[in-house]
């Protein structure tokens, strides 16, 4: 199965792409939103690919962000969705605008997709809010252990812990998720070094 390809761009229209991948050329879906992000024809590109197979063909679908492909496969798992509906959603409306209509249940903007009526405007917002919720849960329980591993780190080198949460925090907030825990870490002692 493929899972993502990066190479010359070929061929570029508004719902697909051809990639040069090592001399074999393979051939895309994107949604309209994964279209603004690609450079020209000819420069090097990333797609994030979701391999779509059935009894009679295999289709290529691909997305510029890994979060892009996420809600992508979230879209699919609802009954009535498709791969081609659910890229057409995604070019009606930014992934991450979607999601925030999602959490709000704001079946009018979900309507507003062409293509998309409130019948499937509500079950978009029903059937994906719930994973949505335990994506988040996931994130914060992650963040938490980070903040916990910062603490006691800072701790252990003779810090008292009403100290440094204050530094962790702002640390966490002020470095993107990627950070590893050494640059956080580093960062936080600077932090301590001003108090």
């Amino acid at each position: 199965m493929i899972a993502y390809l990066k190479g010359n761009l070929i061929q570029k229209l508004t719902n697909q792409v051809i990639l040069d991948v090592g001399g074999v050329g393979y051939r895309a879906w994107i949604p309209l939103s994964t279209y603004l992000k690609l450079g020209s024809v000819a420069e090097t590109v990333e797609l994030y690919i979701y391999t779509h197979l059935t009894d009679n063909s295999l289709s290529l679908y691909g997305f510029s962000s890994k979060e892009e492909k996420e809600i992508f496969l979230k879209l699919i798992s609802i009954s009535g969705i498709g791969p081609k509906l659910a890229l057409n959603i995604l070019s009606g409306i930014e992934a991450s605008d979607l999601e925030d209509a999602i959490r709000k249940s704001d079946i009018n903007r979900i309507s507003l997709i062409p293509g998309i009526g409130k019948k499937t405007a509500l079950r978009i917002a029903m059937e994906l809010q719930e994973k949505l919720e335990l994506k988040e849960k996931v994130l914060e329980s992650e963040g938490f252990q980070e903040k916990e591993d910062l603490i006691s780190a800072l701790m252990n080198l003779g810090f008292k812990r009403k100290e440094v949460e204050g530094a962790v925090e702002e640390t966490i907030k002020a470095h993107s998720v990627e950070a590893d825990f050494e640059t956080l870490l580093r960062e936080s002692l600077k932090k301590m070094a001003k108090l």
